[in-house]
C-alpha cells in the first residue's frame, strides 16, 4: 500500500467506525438493550467495553496524527513511516468489520454480526503474531502502533468469545468442557504475550468475570489471577520489548541517529 493511500484510509475507517459507534449508542433498540436481551456464558459487563475503547480510541488518535506528520521524504521518519504503514490495511479492516458489525448487532442478526467478529478478530491477532515488529521503547511511532494493534487484537479475543456465545449458545450455562478450554486457552495465550497483550487478556476476563454469577463468575476471576501472573512471570524472565532480550533490530536510521 502507498504512503498517500494509507493516509486516507485509516482516517476514514475510524471515521466510519466511531459514526457507527454512535448509532450503536444512540438508536433504540441500542447496543446495550441487544446485550441485555442476548445473554451466554461469554457475554461479558457491557461497560467494560466502553471503558475499554475510550481511551483505546485515543491512541488510535495520537497514532493517526503521527502517520500524518511523519514525512517520506525524512530519512529519519521513512522507517517508522514504513512501519504504520504496514499495519494500515489490518486497522482499515479492523474499523470496517466493527463498523458493519454495528448494524447486524443492533438488528439482532447475530449470526451475521458475528462473521464480521470472526473476521476483525483474526485479522488483528495475524497481524499481531504474524507481522508486526517488536517494540522499539525509543521510537513513538513503534510504541503507538505496538499499542493500538495489541489492544485491537486484545478486545477481538473478547469479541470473538462473547459474539459467538450469544450467536450460537444464547442463555446457555458454561459446561465443564467451556471451563476447562477456557483456562487452557487463556493459559496458552497468556504464555505468549507481551505485556500489552497479556494485560488486555487478564481485562477480557475481568470483564467476563463481572459479567457472569456464581461458580462461573468464580472461576473466570480465578483464571484472571492466572493470567495476570502467567503474563507478569513471562516477561519479566523475557523482557518482550527493545533491549539485550527482546530481538529488537536497529535500523539503518536508528544506528545513524545514535552516531550523531
Amino acid at each position: 500500500m502507498s504512503i498517500t493511500t494509507a493516509k486516507w484510509l485509516a482516517p476514514t475507517s475510524f471515521l466510519l467506525d466511531f459514526a457507527a459507534q454512535q448509532y450503536g449508542m444512540l438508536s433504540s433498540p441500542n447496543m446495550k438493550d441487544i446485550h441485555d436481551r442476548n445473554l451466554s456464558f461469554f457475554s461479558p459487563q457491557p461497560f467494560f467495553i466502553a471503558g475499554f475503547f475510550f481511551p483505546q480510541q485515543l491512541f488510535q488518535l495520537a497514532w493517526l496524527y503521527r502517520l500524518w506528520k511523519l514525512s517520506p521524504n525524512k530519512p529519519n521518519e521513512r522507517a517508522e513511516l514504513d512501519q504504520m504503514v504496514d499495519f494500515v490495511p489490518y486497522y482499515a479492516v479492523g474499523n470496517l468489520c466493527i463498523g458493519t458489525w454495528m448494524i447486524f448487532w443492533n438488528s439482532e442478526q447475530l449470526k451475521i454480526a458475528n462473521i464480521f467478529v470472526l473476521i476483525n478478530s483474526f485479522t488483528q491477532l495475524y497481524y499481531v503474531f504474524g507481522r508486526l515488529q517488536p517494540m522499539n521503547t525509543r521510537s513513538t511511532s513503534s510504541v503507538l502502533t505496538n499499542i493500538v494493534s495489541r489492544t485491537f487484537a486484545g478486545i477481538g479475543v473478547l469479541d470473538f468469545l462473547h459474539n459467538g456465545s450469544v450467536a450460537y449458545f444464547k442463555d446457555e450455562r458454561a459446561t465443564m468442557t467451556v471451563r476447562v478450554l477456557t483456562g487452557l486457552g487463556f493459559g496458552l495465550a497468556s504464555a505468549a504475550s507481551d505485556w500489552i497483550f497479556g494485560g488486555c487478556l487478564v481485562y477480557d476476563l475481568i470483564a467476563l468475570a463481572v459479567g457472569q454469577s456464581g461458580s462461573w463468575r468464580n472461576l473466570l476471576g480465578a483464571y484472571a489471577v492466572g493470567s495476570a501472573a502467567i503474563v507478569a512471570a513471562r516477561n519479566l524472565a523475557k523482557p518482550p520489548y527493545n533491549g539485550e532480550k527482546s530481538g529488537y533490530t536497529q535500523t539503518s536510521t536508528e544506528e545513524l541517529e545514535e552516531q550523531a
